[in-house]
């Protein structure tokens, strides 16, 4: 938590342009290559191991995000870019470069998001994965997540998807399941978080010994 809080301030800040200006980029690249590897043990070790597969899910669009910025370098030191080359030929070639584009754009946000939805959707709590859906939905459709610039109706296509995740949550919601039972370790988690353990069921009542028989007279 405290290194996620740090990394945001220097962020927010624009700090890590000054960062490089006064230290030599080997230098920076160490650390920040071991808080990368802190943060990212941290979101396996700190989470429930059920919510494995939405700490995965999170770093999709991060990954296609770097994904893009590696094309796209490599495409500049050759002197061209995606658009010269054309969608057409890249995809010849196994890069699917429009849809790492799409799906990277706002990679924090649409991490976010990601990560919730599969989160609870493992948890069986559909309604606040159906909020989360709406929620990218609406991100989405401003091009806040998704699209190149922020605009109305930025990426419609990606927001309708979103928007059947919603609804297909909203009809597993139907069914009123059951949440996911904690396991033992989200307990003793929980209860480092200052979250309340669930209560234990109460012990069925012991039953009354049987009446000794009357002697005999």
């Amino acid at each position: 938590m405290a290194t996620g809080i740090v990394i945001a301030i220097l962020c927010f800040l624009g700090l890590f342009g000054f960062l490089g200006a006064i230290f030599p980029l080997p230098a920076i690249v160490p650390i920040l290559l071991y808080i990368g590897l802190l943060i990212g043990a941290q979101a396996f070790q700190f989470s429930p191991k059920a919510h494995a597969a939405a700490v995965i899910a999170a770093l999709i669009p991060n990954i296609a995000q770097w994904a893009t910025s590696q094309i796209d370098n490599s495409l500049a030191a050759a002197g061209t870019n995606a658009a010269k080359v054309g969608d057409a030929a890249l995809e010849g070639n196994g890069v699917i470069y429009s849809g790492l584009l799409t799906l990277g754009q706002g990679a924090i946000l649409a991490g976010l998001v990601f990560g919730s939805i599969v989160a609870f959707i493992i948890d069986k709590r559909f309604i606040h994965a159906g909020i989360f859906a709406l929620s990218g939905s609406l991100l989405a459709f401003v091009g806040l997540i998704h699209g190149e610039k922020v605009a109305w109706n930025a990426n419609g296509q990606v927001a309708l998807g979103y928007l059947f995740i919603a609804v297909v949550c909203g009809l597993f919601a139907l069914s009123r399941p059951e949440p996911r039972v904690k396991e033992p370790d989200e307990i003793e988690l929980d209860r480092l978080h200052g979250e309340a353990a669930p209560a234990p069921a109460p012990a069925e009542p012991a039953a009354a010994p049987a009446a000794a028989p009357a002697p005999a007279a």
